[in-house]
């Protein structure tokens, strides 16, 4: 079974080198181009992987 890393909202801003506040507002967006994350109750996560795909879709060109 492939184990799947799920990021907290501080590391996911570390890894993507901006800050929580930039990271927030994306997840205030709704519909199919909002940044993809999970809700684990009040917690949100990131799943690396499918978000530097959506970076590059949104930015990459």
């Amino acid at each position: 079974m492939e184990t799947k890393e799920f990021l907290t909202i501080d590391e996911m801003a570390a890894r993507l080198k901006v800050k929580k506040s930039w990271l927030y507002t994306r997840t205030k967006q709704t519909g199919k181009d909002a940044i993809p994350r999970i809700k684990l109750g009040k917690y949100l996560r990131f799943n690396p992987g499918a978000v530097m795909e959506w970076i590059e879709k949104q930015y990459g060109g």
